[in-house]
């Protein structure tokens, strides 16, 4: 085999193997961009915050919503000083929800940590002990509001919105026609 003959096909010149390289690199890339021109609009655009708003929020709720002694760290009997303090760490005048009349009074609140940095953590509870948090972070983005979005988390459901630069989501172990209701009545004191 070693005295045989190299075919023709190997010995063609450098430049001539060259160009045909050339030639199927620049079919290959044709190709991909063809296929990604087609498939454009295909997918959903989301924004990558909202699932990490709902899945964090999800989760605050399930660690502090059955914490007996220490549920929040500032109490509703101290409203004023709750919505001046989480104001000042999460950037923006907030407002608390008067849930009152769907049944919900104000525990209090807390100061958590998020993905894109501080959270407001806010807790209501109905007569029966039932309780609903209310999850409130600054979003990085393009500011574009979204439609309530509905996710469960195990047993913890979830509707959550982004509202300019922050973003919002309500949760609780609670049918999803109930938290619906309660979230309409959150979004609607909250933007005004």
């Amino acid at each position: 085999v070693l005295a045989e003959p190299v075919p023709a096909a190997l010995v063609a010149p450098p430049a001539a193997r060259r160009w045909r390289l050339y030639g199927l690199a620049a079919s290959v890339l044709f190709a991909g961009v063809a296929i990604g021109w087609v498939a454009r609009g295909t997918l959903a655009p989301l924004s990558p915050a909202a699932p990490s708003l709902a899945r964090s929020a999800a989760i605050a709720h399930a660690v502090y919503s059955p914490e007996v002694r220490h549920p929040v760290e500032v109490g509703a009997e101290q409203e004023d000083h709750l919505v001046k303090w989480l104001s000042k760490r999460i950037g923006t005048d907030l407002r608390v929800p008067k849930l009152a009349p769907l049944g919900y009074d104000l525990v209090g609140g807390r100061l958590l940590s998020g993905p894109q940095g501080p959270v407001a953590h806010l807790m209501y509870q109905d007569a029966k002990g039932q309780r609903l948090t209310l999850y409130v972070s600054a979003q990085k983005g393009d500011g574009r509001d979204t439609a309530f979005r509905f996710t469960q988390e195990d047993k913890v459901s979830v509707f959550y919105w982004i509202d300019h630069n922050y973003g919002y989501a309500l949760s609780g172990e609670i049918k999803r026609e109930a938290l619906l209701t309660v979230a309409t009545a959150v979004y609607q004191q909250l933007s005004p």
